[in-house]
């Protein structure tokens, strides 16, 4: 799989033969792209700005109260803690999957991965949801896999439950 990969893509004859709507092909609407989490740094940046603008007007006496400084303390702490937790998104949904794929020791059939956070400063992590190529899929797994070094962080594997004897038609 190729390292700049940055996109979920779904070929043209599979989006076809599983009549993918419209607005879910990107063969049609485009490709979708996961926002980078470091996007975080240019709220940092409107933060730090927002508190040095009302240090001034406190400074100059266009803002007359001094409780005003708390706004300061405050801009500067929220745009503190988006500093810390604006990591680089190193690893993208296929090469998730990928990881995913070589940890379980079932071969893989549907999958998909959506980006979740863990912990204070909410570093990303791919939860790969994966079921089994067999028809019916037997078993099916969560992979979490660190979305900054592709560790799998916790994995969780089960056989797919048998679905419940047709009791007859409802009235």
């Amino acid at each position: 799989m190729s390292q700049d990969r940055r996109s979920i893509e779904i070929p043209a004859d599979v989006a076809e033969a599983a009549a993918i709507p419209e607005d879910l092909d990107s063969n049609l609407v485009g490709e979708y792209h996961v926002p980078d989490t470091n996007r975080r740094r240019r709220a940092a940046v409107v933060y730090f700005v927002g508190a040095v603008v009302v240090a001034v007007l406190i400074t100059t006496g266009a803002l007359p109260s001094a409780m005003w400084w708390a706004a300061v303390a405050v801009l500067v702490v929220v745009g503190s803690y988006h500093l810390i937790a604006s990591w680089n998104l190193e690893v993208r949904e296929g090469e998730a999957l990928d990881v995913a794929n070589r940890t379980l020791e079932f071969p893989v059939g549907h999958a998909s991965a959506s980006l979740g956070f863990a912990g204070w400063r909410a570093r990303p992590v791919w939860n790969v949801l994966v079921f089994s190529a067999d028809d019916p899929p037997s078993q099916r797994a969560l992979v979490m896999v660190d979305g900054i070094d592709g560790t799998v962080t916790d994995q969780y594997t089960e056989p797919v439950p048998a679905p419940p004897a047709d009791s007859g038609p409802e009235i």
